[in-house]
């Protein structure tokens, strides 16, 4: 299946090396999907909402309330594929994006930054997340969060500090906070770099946490379980 890739971001030169363009990180999670790159950020939008059947959009150094034209242009995309009934899955900015679009609301988090390893709890599993799991292992690096779901919005994982972990609106919307994409030495690395912004104690609590395993085809599997629930009412069976 071609899929947009809503490109929010650049990868930063010098960190091109560990896993190259956000292109190929999507492409390496989900490899089932032929990827068309749409670089947003730059002003580069498909043509025509339907031109595709399933959008994705990465996450971005930027926050969705930016008074900045290619967010608010993205932001009016996002509502034109949520009615047209198009799949669409955020990641990180993309999740925000969702709720920002659709008349949530995102804003920074009290908790501030969250990065590292964070355990997302389960807490109303869907049919099309196979293998079923009570909680997961991901990468994180936001200082964002949603704090008002969207009308239809439907929180289904949280972590210690981000109530909106997962959430879904309707049936063909997909937020994940998280960064299933990155590995773990992208991740340093980022946070690494933004050490003055983010804060020595935060990034050595992170440090801490990447011992611990991640779940990454989990999520790469319940997103390609998502899209294909779509095409396919009744394929999966209900979680238990």
């Amino acid at each position: 299946m071609k899929a947009g890739l809503l490109i929010c971001d650049h990868v930063l030169p010098e960190l091109i090396h560990i896993q190259g363009e956000y292109l190929d990180m999507f492409q390496k999670l989900l490899p089932g999907l032929d990827l068309i790159p749409y670089y947003v950020c730059d002003g580069e939008f498909p043509e025509e909402v339907n031109d595709m059947e399933l959008y994705i959009c990465t996450g971005s150094r930027y926050s969705v309330y930016d008074d900045i034209p290619w967010i608010q242009k993205l932001a009016n995309f996002v509502k034109d594929i949520y009615h047209s009934g198009t799949l669409f899955v955020g990641v990180c900015f993309g999740h925000q994006m969702m709720a920002h679009a659709l008349g949530g609301k995102v804003e920074k988090a009290k908790s501030g930054w969250s990065i590292g390893v964070h355990q997302f709890e389960i807490i109303d599993p869907l049919p099309w997340m196979l293998p079923s799991e009570k909680d997961i292992n991901l990468l994180m690096m936001c200082q964002d969060q949603v704090l008002k779901l969207p009308p239809e919005g439907q929180v289904i994982a949280k972590t210690a500090t981000c109530p909106v972990g997962m959430f879904t609106i309707g049936e063909h919307f997909l937020g994940v906070q998280a960064h299933p994409e990155y590995s773990k030495a992208y991740n340093q690395e980022l946070y690494n770099l933004r050490r003055k912004l983010i804060g020595i104690n935060t990034i050595e609590k992170a440090n801490a946490t990447l011992n611990l395993p991640l779940n990454r085809d989990t999520v790469a599997n319940w997103i390609m379980n998502f899209v294909s629930q779509a095409f396919n009412p009744g394929l999966l069976r209900p979680a238990p």
